[in-house]
């Protein structure tokens, strides 16, 4: 398949999972993003990399492009949105329907690009006005394909459905309406996956002395209204996911569901199955038992609202819920000894800063804020991932295939470059050859007291490998559980729902058989790779390539790739949205200065976020100043040859918002020299050694001749074309005065 790319060129990804072949500018010229195509490689380039000629189009799925409508020159074009197509569409004058110029429109091609030709199209959508609210998230479901419409007969369905739990749906269930379940979630949730309730217990041992808890979990048995294969489910499995966007949720099931009949609704009955668990003193699940029942959600209540009650069981929250408030004491003591169980296991559990963007009604940014976290989250976290693990190791005893949650440790190349860069920043922990959940934890609480702690702590997780859903189990790295699956969330995640499936076959004495479902597009396409080199070397570890994988095992593998890609596609067109209205906000901001922290180094420049504002930008390397900066990949750093001026993670610099593209979703930022210089003085002493005066005294006449010849610079970037002729001309009789006779 075809990559194409905002410079131009391309890359073929190659179906055998090899090295991907370099398309240059003219032979993209007659392909597009997404094409399957046919290459022959014909030479390798200057960097190694092997070149390609096409050969012929296989296939040119359908994929409508999104962009804005422009008139220049008389010609009516369409300048993509994503930039992958290298290529403006023509739009005859005919076609272009009610559109006027400006607007965001949805086109199909009508004539493919050509080698000397451009793509014609015709206008199928109009979505509005660039500035109109929502059009960021219009434009995301549609350039990544992204389903936002439910089919007709998935709606009908759904129609059908029953309003409330009917008598009969509660046939073969435990009635739990009695016990006190509540919900705890965020402000803005309106579907409800979990309940929980807590209790002390007698857990080991014939005393009458409590010494645990029975923890239940009760989730939404969306398994129950969405039969397989039915419309729903086929709409469900082509979303796979819900995508949350600021300010809007493109659910995985229709409203009814999500929010209402699934939905765990307080003061109303709701189907669930139920993970009813022993926990010991020290964590430790000593029993569990999985089964259906009916419940009534006793309350609906938020983290902020949870944790003011637990941070002050007398203050004015917990007067309201003042029959709720040991409920929430018993659940509190659970969650402390899930995190004893945690700490012992070395799970990796360290934060990062995530934001969220407030908007107000006319989706207008106000502010940017970091997310907290705070003991309601983190109770609600751990109950979940107790009845994830109980799920999984139900799966395994049943010895049914089903989907886990798959976390493998970080790759050889990955340890590598960890440990490199943990030596370089004076880090006296290291991590081994095979690395285990523990030494991260270590590292990371070793250096939580340092001012790079936050970037030390990204480098540990970029090491890590990105979760996947697959039928085979290699275990949980991350969390430090041998077997982890996902039974928590099934309105708003497919994996979930095939899972409550698994575990009710397993429960009737059945096996549950995974339907014909479509695999809708090429959102797998990313994934697919790596699942047939998996595949490959499983089958030549047993000595038998790929054939001892059974049809059914390859239908289940099939499922996990879908469900990942989908995964990462929501997650994709949420960051893009999150990109656009960053970049729209900043836009009020140019010329503004800002502190940030350099977050990323490469080779190009510096990616800085604003302290105060949690934007990211970069400053690009031709905006450092005159020196000639190296890049450190062990150290993650420029660092300049004359004056050993240091750009690290974490160093913190005061940058200015120079411009804004809203096109490409980037922010650029140029450095303020005045707050360089305690940046210059710390690398000035790096480079003399002891006390350096001889040397920085060196330095930095460097790097006033540096910053001389940067003002000369910008000086003559100023000039009018004939001030710079008349300079030059100048400075060749100078030069001709000084120097005698001219070379010839």
């Amino acid at each position: 398949m075809v990559s194409g790319h905002r410079d131009g060129h391309g890359f073929l990804l190659r179906d055998d999972g090899e090295a991907d072949i370099y398309l240059p500018p003219n032979e993209m010229r007659a392909v597009l993003h997404r094409d399957r195509v046919r290459v022959r490689v014909v030479r390798h380039d200057r960097r190694g990399r092997p070149e390609g000629r096409v050969l012929e189009i296989v296939e040119r799925p359908p994929q409508p492009i999104i962009g804005r409508l422009l008139h220049e020159g008389g010609l009516w074009l369409v300048a993509p949105e994503d930039k992958r197509y290298g290529q403006d569409v023509m739009i005859p004058k005919g076609a272009i329907g009610a559109a006027k110029a400006g607007q965001v429109v949805v086109v199909e091609l009508t004539e493919p690009p050509a080698l000397y030709g451009q793509p014609v199209g015709r206008v199928k959508e109009v979505l509005g006005e660039v500035d109109d609210p929502g059009m960021e998230i219009e434009i995301a479901v549609r350039k990544y394909g992204v389903p936002h419409e439910f089919s007709e007969a998935c709606l009908a369905e759904s129609r059908a459905l029953p309003e409330t739990v009917r008598p009969k749906d509660r046939a073969g269930r435990v009635d739990l309406t009695d016990v006190p379940l509540v919900t705890i979630d965020g402000e803005d949730a309106r579907d409800f996956d979990d309940a929980v309730y807590a209790t002390p217990a007698v857990v080991s041992g014939r005393g009458k002395k409590p010494n645990g808890w029975r923890l239940l979990v009760a989730i939404a048995d969306v398994s129950h209204y969405v039969q397989t294969g039915s419309p729903i489910d086929v709409d469900a499995y082509d979303r796979a996911t819900s995508v949350y966007f600021p300010r809007r949720v493109i659910p995985m099931l229709p409203e009814k569901l999500s929010n209402g009949l699934c939905s765990l609704n307080p003061e109303v009955d709701r189907l669930c199955m139920v993970c009813d668990m022993l926990v010991t003193e020290g964590g430790e699940v000593q029993a569990y038992q999985l089964y259906p029942a009916v419940m009534n959600s006793h309350a609906r209540m938020t983290y902020t609202e949870v944790a003011a009650i637990l941070a002050n069981t007398r203050g004015p929250e917990a007067a309201q819920r003042k029959a709720r408030v040991q409920d929430l004491i018993h659940l509190h003591e659970v969650f402390r000894a899930l995190l004893r169980a945690r700490q012992k296991r070395g799970a990796v559990d360290f934060d990062t800063t995530e934001t969220q963007i407030v908007c107000d009604e006319s989706g207008r940014i106000e502010k940017i804020v970091p997310r907290t976290r705070n003991d309601a989250h983190r109770l609600i976290e751990e109950c979940m991932l107790a009845a994830n693990v109980c799920s999984a190791d139900f799966i395994g005893q049943g010895k049914h295939l089903g989907l886990y949650r798959v976390h493998e440790g970080p790759t050889p190349e990955k340890v590598d470059l960890l440990r490199a860069y943990l030596k370089a920043l004076g880090v006296g922990l290291a991590v081994s050859d095979e690395p285990r959940p523990e030494e991260f934890q270590r590292i990371a609480d070793a250096t939580q007291e340092r001012v790079d702690a936050e970037q030390i702590h990204m480098m540990l997780l970029r090491s890590m490998s990105q979760a996947i859903y697959s039928p085979i189990n290699s275990g949980h790295f991350g969390l430090a559980f041998e077997a982890y699956t996902h039974f928590t969330s099934p309105i708003r995640r497919y994996p979930d729902l095939l899972v409550h499936r698994v575990i009710k076959a397993i429960l009737a004495g059945k096996k549950y058989h995974l339907p014909a479902l479509p695999t809708p597009g090429d959102a797998h396409e990313k994934l697919r790779k790596r699942l047939q080199k998996d595949r490959v070397q499983r089958g030549r570890d047993k000595g038998d390539p790929r054939h001892r994988i059974s049809p059914e095992m390859q239908d289940w593998e099939a499922a996990g790739l879908h469900c990942s890609a989908n995964e990462r596609r929501a997650d994709e067109a949420s960051r893009d949205v999150e990109a656009w209205l960053k970049c729209k906000y900043m836009r009020e901001h140019l010329g503004e200065e800002y502190t940030g922290t350099v977050s990323a180094v490469t080779s190009f420049g510096l990616f800085v976020t604003l302290t105060d504002m949690y934007v990211e930008g970069l400053v690009h390397i031709t905006e450092l100043g005159g020196e000639y900066f190296r890049f450190d990949e062990v150290r993650q750093e420029l660092r300049g040859e004359r004056t050993g001026i240091r750009y690290a993670l974490g160093t913190r610099v005061r940058v200015q918002v120079s411009r804004v593209d809203l096109d490409a979703r980037k922010i650029d930022f140029r450095l303020v020299h005045e707050a360089g210089d305690a940046v210059l003085r710390g690398a000035l002493r790096d480079k003399a050694g002891g006390d350096g005066k001889p040397s920085a005294a060196k330095a930095v006449k460097s790097a006033k001749s540096a910053k001389a010849h940067a003002l000369r610079d910008e000086a003559a970037e100023r000039r009018s074309p004939m001030q710079a002729l008349k300079a030059a001309v100048k400075k060749a009789a100078a030069k001709a005065r000084k120097g005698g006779k001219p070379r010839r």
